[in-house]
């Protein structure tokens, strides 16, 4: 299975309660479905996965893989800090309807490349669909270098695909030379544009929740070496993208979701809403969006 061109990771809309707004949800999942997106990755760090109970988790899938009617495939984020739990959040969402799950590392626990191999088999072999790595030190304390993917790729059957989000664009180059096989998808919205011209097929967003129509011009004219076109819309982005490497990112993008025409709406704890200061830089990262193309 691949994944080429723009996948939204997507919020998770709540209502004034606290509870998942699931027609929200639907209704994002639309608008981005008609600017033109590639997939969807749910219950992921932007969908707040780790706020919600295992329940929920699986109503966000079902509501991704019913919106997205069988046009794109729903990537159901599963992290954990243990096999077990989250070979439980793989069956679920294959269950759900998930056409593929997306894992980092073990959260809370830096082990060594045996255990992360183990780990990686162990869910992979309890749901049997395709498995994309995530690579995200920031967010799970373990940097997986390319050897290290490339390894899983080679001995645990269901990985096919890296998101690889270390900041660092030199290693989709380094994967794609030593995994040949291995999609790689840059996972970082503020070095898009280096990691699709270093050669990832596919971009996993933030900023594409409430910019999709913008990404997917971008990857366009990635794609047709169009780097002019890809350097004026990235200019507009990138104030909005660089967003994508705070704590804050959910609160900044569900904020800018509610800006810009989409259903956003309230986080739910440990997060709190943008104070003052944090609102002012959403605003000017909505102005420099919004401003004219320079090409």
């Amino acid at each position: 299975m691949r994944f080429p061109g723009i996948i939204p990771a997507v919020t998770t809309p709540f209502d004034a309660t606290g509870a998942i707004d699931h027609e929200a949800l639907e209704q994002n999942l639309a608008a981005l479905l008609d600017a033109g997106v590639h997939g969807f990755v749910a219950t992921g760090t932007m969908g707040e996965a780790g706020s919600l109970e295992a329940a929920e988790r699986r109503s966000v899938v079902a509501t991704a893989v019913r919106a997205a009617g069988g046009r794109v495939p729903v990537i159901a984020g599963i992290s954990a800090g243990t096999a077990t739990a989250a070979s439980a959040y793989a069956v679920d969402a294959a269950r759900a309807g998930a056409a593929a799950l997306m894992l980092l590392p073990p959260l809370g626990y830096r082990g060594d490349e045996r255990e992360i191999v183990g780990f990686y088999r162990t869910v992979g072999e309890a749901a049997g669909l395709p498995l994309m790595a995530y690579n995200n030190p920031e967010a799970s304390g373990t940097d997986m270098q390319p050897a290290l993917i490339a390894r899983l790729a080679a001995e645990v059957e269901q990985v096919v695909a890296v998101k690889e989000c270390s900041g660092d664009a030199r290693r989709i180059a380094a994967l794609l030379n030593i995994a040949p096989d291995l999609e790689v998808l840059v996972g970082g919205d503020d070095w898009a544009l280096e990691g699709l011209c270093a050669g990832a097929t596919g971009w996993i967003s933030g900023v594409a929740d409430c910019a999709p129509a913008e990404c997917v011009e971008l990857y366009e004219a990635c794609r047709a070496a169009e780097l002019d076109r890809a350097r004026a819309v990235y200019g507009r982005l990138l104030p909005l993208a660089r967003l994508d490497m705070t704590p804050k990112l959910v609160q900044f993008y569900k904020g800018a979701q509610d800006a810009l025409g989409f259903n956003g709406g309230p986080v739910r704890e440990p997060r709190l809403a943008l104070d003052d200061a944090d609102r002012a830089v959403l605003d000017a990262a909505l102005e420099a969006l919004r401003a004219p193309a320079v090409v």
